[in-house]
């Protein structure tokens, strides 16, 4: 199973979109707080449609946290200040991928820090990023297709 890190989300049809991503995959969903709405939101649920329950989520406090809880974990972090292309990542089950949110990315700290594990999807100059939900599902089903796609048919 892979799992997809959503570091302080702010839109939630997004995180809808992801959610049913994760549901229909069977990725696990972790969201960072503060996220920029209420998981009661009308849209949240819309978006997500009837898959909630089908869903494995788990609610974080901060990113240290999450690499707390699972210090052998592998991360790789979605950035367009990366310079190596998430096509070039050999991925594995259990890997987790990490979103920013979609004003601000992940942060200077946290990609300084972990800059070895950043990783981005080419885009044309001058533009600056695919919207999250597509990015989740581009790099998630790279992942996938590298696995040969576990448990699904």
């Amino acid at each position: 199973m892979f799992h997809i890190v959503l570091v302080e989300p702010e839109i939630p049809q997004n995180t809808g979109n992801i959610a049913r991503t994760c549901a229909v995959t069977g990725a696990k969903l972790h969201l960072v707080r503060p996220l920029g709405f209420s998981v009661e939101d009308k849209q949240l649920k819309r978006a997500g449609l009837d898959y909630w329950h089908e869903l494995d989520i788990t609610y974080h406090d901060s990113f240290a946290e999450v690499e707390a809880m699972y210090p052998e974990a592998r991360f790789f972090l979605l950035s367009t200040h990366a310079s190596k292309s998430y096509t070039e990542a050999s991925y594995r089950d259990g890997d987790f991928l990490v979103f920013g949110k979609e004003t601000a990315g992940l942060g200077q700290e946290l990609l300084s820090r972990r800059s070895e594990d950043a990783v981005r999807i080419p885009m044309r100059e001058g533009l600056r990023s695919l919207n999250l939900s597509n990015s989740v599902a581009l790099v998630l089903y790279e992942a996938l297709r590298q696995t040969g796609f576990p448990q699904m048919q």
